[in-house]
């Protein structure tokens, strides 16, 4: 029986866009000739995997559709939420619908997510099939390369047949505690699940039955139609509001884990978008975007709805105006050298693979007092990103009116 790949879409990446109401998910931004949602369909073209489900709501179906036909998706099946309730009844509802069998293995995957590698985890999935049951569930980690507060951890041992048990899971940490849990070989908990449906089901009959009822009472009155399930709504919002992890994951004792160790992120920050176009500069690097300045130059790497990536080059003993910005905000990540940086009245060094965050109406300033280049990778986000949007208050330039 070949693996069902279930795409969760539903997620609004808030995250990216503080304080802004019309910002655009992160699954169907377009970064450039790709967006994540198109990698994760790409991801499931391999022959281990039958068509696709994807979980998503009315706010998202559109361009749903437009990413299934954008990659030639033809067999699929939608299931339409009538309403947010996080992740698990997300995950259930997905998992009853009456084409699925019991014994089905389910793939769950979030639509924004980067996976590099995928071959890895594709090998991984073949391996492990064997030993799903209509109990257990096996989770994704991924081997950190630093340590990080944006992810959650877990922590294993070894059973038998060679399986990583998780004997506890950890929530976002403080950066010590990172550190702390990396050295005792904790991993990443991805948010991405395998497990057969029968073991969904009875999970949620254990665990938390009452969401049990409303979903499957949602899906017995769903109408059918273009490939997709409206779930009822009256029925579903009965399910308790819960992410996957604290309504399953931290009740079951049957939690397993795969390990990964692939290049791997929800670019759930700037910073981390900063890094695959510090990665794929090349790719996006056009001549006529670069632009010249008095303290070195800028080239505009891509532009997308809003928001702007540039690459900013300070020469040595240079500095750029000390400055804000009305319409727009700016994320920072340095990649060479030492800045001195002032945001209001604080001043301070950072170095490369640190980042920085201008919030919109600060008044800032990078300066080299060093003679190695500064170059940093520059993320602007707002309804305005024209260089008019600059108002000057000290430059060594003279170029204030």
């Amino acid at each position: 029986m070949k693996i069902r790949p279930v795409i969760l879409c539903g997620g609004a990446g808030t995250r990216l866009w503080p304080n802004q109401k019309n910002h655009q998910a992160k699954q169907f931004i377009d970064f450039g000739g790709w967006s994540l949602i198109q990698k994760t369909l790409e991801r499931i073209k391999n022959p281990i995997f039958d068509y696709p489900i994807i979980s998503t709501n009315f706010k998202y179906l559109k361009q749903v559709r437009q990413s299934l036909k954008k990659n030639k998706v033809k067999k699929y099946k939608i299931i339409l939420e009538p309403a947010k309730k996080n992740t698990a009844p997300a995950i259930l509802s997905s998992a009853l619908i009456k084409e699925i069998p019991n014994n089905q293995p389910l793939m769950y995957f979030a639509a924004d997510h980067l996976i590099e590698k995928s071959s890895i985890l594709i090998r991984s999935l073949n391996k492990n099939k064997k030993n799903l049951d209509d109990r257990n569930i096996f989770i994704f980690g991924i081997k950190p390369n630093s340590p990080s507060s944006d992810y959650g951890y877990f922590i294993t041992k070894k059973i038998k047949n060679n399986i990583n048990k998780v004997i506890k899971f950890i929530e976002k940490p403080n950066h010590s505690k990172a550190e702390s849990v990396i050295k005792k070989k904790g991993y990443w908990n991805s948010g991405m699940f395998f497990l057969r449906k029968d073991s969904i089901i009875n999970n949620f009959k254990k665990y938390q039955n009452k969401t049990y009822k409303s979903c499957l009472a949602s899906v017995n009155k769903a109408k059918y139609r273009n490939n997709t399930y409206y779930l009822n709504k009256s029925s579903f919002i009965k399910s308790i509001e819960k992410s996957f992890d604290y309504a399953i994951l931290e009740k079951s004792k049957l939690i397993n884990a795969i390990k990964l160790d692939i290049p791997w992120s929800d670019l759930g920050s700037w910073r981390e978008i900063s890094k695959i176009y510090k990665k794929n500069k090349s790719r996006y690097f056009k001549k006529k975007n670069v632009f010249y300045r008095p303290w070195g130059r800028y080239v505009n790497l891509f532009e997308g709805k809003n928001f702007l990536v540039k690459e900013l080059v300070v020469n040595s003993h240079s500095s750029i105006s000390l400055q804000k910005h009305h319409h727009r905000s700016e994320h920072w990540m340095i990649t060479h050298g030492k800045p001195k940086i002032t945001i209001n009245k604080k001043k301070f060094y950072k170095t490369p693979d640190q980042s920085v965050f201008i919030p919109r109406g600060a008044i800032h300033r990078i300066e080299n007092d060093f003679k190695k280049p500064i170059k940093i990778i520059e993320v602007q986000t707002g309804p305005i990103l024209k260089e008019t949007d600059i108002v000057r208050y000290q430059d060594i330039y003279g170029r204030i009116k």
